[in-house]
């Protein structure tokens, strides 16, 4: 009965081992995957989200002052034609 208590024993260390093992290797595995994929992002010269929100307020600002000039554009224009009338 006592062997077989040990034996369940021995069985459990060599499991526990194991699977402290595959925890390092598991955790080895995911640093190396995170380090090529930040790799990977830093080799495609992509712009952080608060670059991308700076621009896209220029883009909306220019937009605006764009349609702006269009419409005193229009205005002067008509005021144009009707001093030519």
């Amino acid at each position: 009965m006592q062997t077989q208590s040990r034996l369940f024993d021995d069985l459990a260390r060599v499991a526990g081992g194991a699977l402290g093992a595959l925890s390092g290797v598991r955790e080895e595995i995911e640093l190396l995957v995170r380090g090529r994929l930040e790799s990977l992002l830093a080799d495609m010269d992509l712009v952080s989200r608060e670059e991308f929100e700076a621009v896209k307020a220029m883009a909306a600002e220019a937009r605006a002052e764009n349609e702006r000039l269009a419409a005193r554009l229009a205005t002067l224009e008509n005021g144009a034609e009707k001093t030519a009338d």
